[in-house]
């Protein structure tokens, strides 16, 4: 049921020095985390992506890009989310046309719309296209939750396959939204988009996890997994204490987008040249790399 795997890596966007897409570093980048075998799936124009500062026709060439850089060796999930719906919708047609696999909608932002229009405008992109749906849950950025029950209705509709929830806002919501498919869809799929959140959502049954750290520790990350489905819960836990420290260091002085902090680590362990992230978002200062770098050698990764 799950073509997708357990590990969903949500690629950063590469810029160049003039904040342009740098489409060959993109590539480079892809290159990198499937030789390395860091993922199961790869997500273009997630969160880590910076969906929201790029333009409709640079996400529509990154989805052109990985398609044939992928060449079907992953299966890869378009970020189509916008602020209205029509140009979703828009959007998501163009990045069915290009080949993804699905598309992941985050939740609509800024406006702060009531369940009912959440759920109709889910509803209206998956009448207007015809490819598989993850809906995105983030309501750190977005300002609203969807809810359970609105989650439940949209699970009637089989062309949403799961949804990505950022577990770190409310703990237990896998499990809620658990509840709220379960009879409607056995096959809805849930995913934890937080890598703090791996073992704690784990435990609650979500199936995978969309995860930026895994462009430096997919391994390990890959390696909870499968202990804690062999039962080794312990060696599991182990895993996770130890690039919890890297997923705790994105969020240093109280940053809420991982992006600026992992940009850097991903430059730092790997030598390919992500450069900055676009304005309004920030480089990282000299005291961040420091403690950046120290969790860097403690995990052998530098």
């Amino acid at each position: 049921m799950n073509k997708f795997g357990r590990v969903l890596l949500p690629l950063v966007t590469p810029f160049d020095e003039n904040e342009e897409v740098n489409y060959d570093v993109f590539k480079e980048l892809i290159e990198y985390v499937i030789q390395k075998d860091y993922c199961d799936t790869i997500v273009v124009t997630g969160t880590t992506g910076e969906f929201n500062t790029l333009k409709f026709d640079e996400r529509a060439k990154l989805y052109e890009t990985a398609v044939k850089e992928v060449n079907r060796r992953k299966p890869i999930i378009a970020g189509t989310g916008c602020g209205s719906t029509k140009e979703t919708i828009e959007l998501t047609k163009v990045a069915a046309d290009s080949g993804v696999d699905a598309c992941m909608l985050v939740g609509p932002y800024y406006c702060k719309p009531t369940q009912e229009a959440i759920y109709e405008h889910y509803k209206r992109i998956a009448d207007s296209v015809d490819i598989d749906l993850l809906l995105y849950n983030i309501p750190v950025f977005t300002g609203v939750n969807i809810e359970p029950e609105t989650v439940g209705r949209l699970a009637q509709d089989k062309k949403f396959i799961g949804i990505k929830d950022e577990a770190g806002m409310n703990p237990i919501q896998v499990t809620d939204y658990y509840y709220a498919t379960k009879d409607v869809n056995n096959e809805f799929l849930i995913f934890n988009g937080d890598d703090l959140m791996l073992m704690p959502t784990l435990a609650q049954g979500a199936v995978g996890i969309v995860s930026g750290g895994s462009h430096l520790v997919g391994d390990k990350v890959k390696l909870v997994f499968e202990k804690y489905h062999e039962g080794k819960v312990d060696e599991a836990l182990e895993i996770y204490r130890q690039i919890f420290k890297l997923f705790r260091i994105f969020g240093i002085n109280g940053r809420v987008h991982p992006n600026p902090m992992l940009r850097v680590a991903i430059e730092t362990v790997t030598g390919i040249k992500v450069g900055k992230p676009r304005m309004p978002l920030n480089g990282i200062t000299e005291g961040e790399k420091v403690a950046l770098n120290n969790v860097l050698r403690e995990l052998n990764l530098i």
